[in-house]
């Protein structure tokens, strides 16, 4: 059983397939050399998670170094084993690497088995009445819930066999990061924490936009990294209008995997071709503003805000997001694809899908019906969700002792805190201005 983005017991297809008529398992994890690429807060949470997976099957758990398709046949071969099992990636990288390890384990006489999915419909599965994919949420997602899926399944009985015949390779090294995560790394965690959560659904539609309190259920790493599966948090939730939102968050999730599926390029390009022609900026002005923006340095205490907790926190609010992403892109004018590395960066939820096209969702480049003129106020967005600034003042020392109109400062502007970057009603002329020379050149 080569674990991946499924790291728990439970409700795992293809461990159970693994583990049928009580075969003996190999439970294989391999760090792969891409991995270096990745965030290091990224890292810090899935080495906790490989740990706590390890323990809750006894030490068994097999480490290989190396490129997949060579080490996971080298193990097949080395335990006797035909028969790999794992749980089938839809993402670019991993759809490659899957090939090419089922390529080397068929010269061997061994097969790869993919069993099951990170989702609860794999993507490619919610199609229109044609057979054609659907491009813009709303009638995917109750397509999506039309399709419907499995119950969850218990933990299965394993016969772990995790005594390779040569010296198994170490865990993967914890990076340094300064980053606290302040997440569960476990799949017991994973679920405590979703308990913990799930009597507040109820109040889901009307807390979950206020960063200020606890109104999310803060599973995104938890879902990224497998330790608790979209099924069984969708098993739990009752009929009600909280209930539903919750769902269609996830299949926000879900929906943007079967974009990226269908169209994998679509990972770092505009999925919009004609947004190709909208200007933008790169000179070195623009790394400048780009460098101010990543420090939470704009002088806008809402964008400020967020960008300090992602770097503190390896997390941002959702509602934060959206806000910083229009920030950069109508506000400072930048590629969209700056910010979705950057994110990745430090996103302890990152997740390729979700983060490319909610950029581009926000950027006006992806799956909205009528992007562009969303053009987020910040200023009138943080009176709306953080009208006490407790959030700001949270994540900004420089403001904690600044009483009353936090997010319109004024003379009330603390030194060492800096006036804003731009002219919000300015660049937001400037973003409509470009956008209509790009549909004005199109027609």
């Amino acid at each position: 059983m080569w674990f991946r983005r499924d790291l728990r017991l439970s409700d795992l297809p293809a461990l159970h397939a693994a583990a049928a008529d009580g075969a003996r398992v190999v439970p294989l994890f391999v760090i792969d050399p891409v991995f270096a690429k990745s965030g290091a807060p990224r890292r810090v949470f899935m080495a906790d998670a490989l740990q706590a997976l390890d323990d809750s099957m006894g030490g068994a758990l097999t480490y290989r170094h190396g490129d997949p398709a060579k080490v996971v046949p080298a193990l097949a071969a080395e335990v006797g084993a035909q028969d790999v099992y794992v749980s089938r990636d839809y993402a670019p990288y991993g759809r490659a690497r899957d090939a090419a390890v089922g390529a080397a384990l068929s010269s061997l006489g061994a097969r790869l088995h993919g069993v099951g999915s990170p989702y609860a419909v794999a993507p490619g599965d919610v199609n229109k009445g044609d057979g054609t994919p659907y491009s813009v949420f709303t009638p995917f997602s109750k397509a999506w819930r039309s399709v419907g899926w499995d119950a969850p399944l218990d933990a299965p009985e394993v016969k772990w066999h995790g005594a390779p015949t040569v010296p198994c390779d170490g865990p993967p090294l914890r990076p340094r990061t300064n980053v606290d995560p302040q997440s569960a790394a476990s799949e017991r965690g994973a679920h405590e924490q979703w308990q913990q959560f799930l009597p507040a659904v109820a109040k889901y539609r009307e807390l979950r936009n206020t960063p200020a309190v606890e109104g999310t259920s803060r599973l995104s790493a938890a879902l990224r990294w497998g330790l608790v599966h979209p099924r069984q948090l969708l098993a739990d939730l009752e009929p009600g209008a909280g209930a539903d939102t919750f769902s269609s968050e996830l299949a926000w999730r879900e929906f943007y995997a079967d974009v990226l599926f269908r169209k994998p390029a679509t990972a770092r390009e505009n999925l919009n071709q004609r947004m190709n022609a909208m200007a933008v900026d790169t000179d070195a002005a623009a790394h400048r503003r780009f460098e101010r923006w990543t420090a939470g340095q704009t002088g806008f205490p809402i964008i400020d805000a967020g960008m300090r907790q992602l770097h503190a926190s390896g997390w941002m609010h959702n509602r934060v997001r959206m806000l910083v992403a229009s920030f950069l892109v109508k506000d400072l004018h930048l590629p969209w694809q700056w910010g979705a590395r950057h994110f990745m960066r430090y996103l302890i939820d990152g997740d390729l899908a979700s983060n490319s096209h909610g950029w581009q969702w926000t950027a006006g480049t992806g799956t909205d019906a009528s992007p562009y003129f969303r053009v987020f106020n910040p200023t009138t967005q943080a009176l709306r969700f953080d009208p006490d600034g407790d959030y700001v003042r949270r994540w900004i020392p420089e403001l904690a002792a600044v009483s009353g109109a936090v997010h319109e400062l004024g003379i009330l502007r603390p030194d060492g805190y800096p006036p804003p970057m731009v002219d919000h009603a300015v660049e937001r002329d400037e973003a409509l201005q470009r956008f209509h020379q790009v549909t004005a050149g199109s027609r």
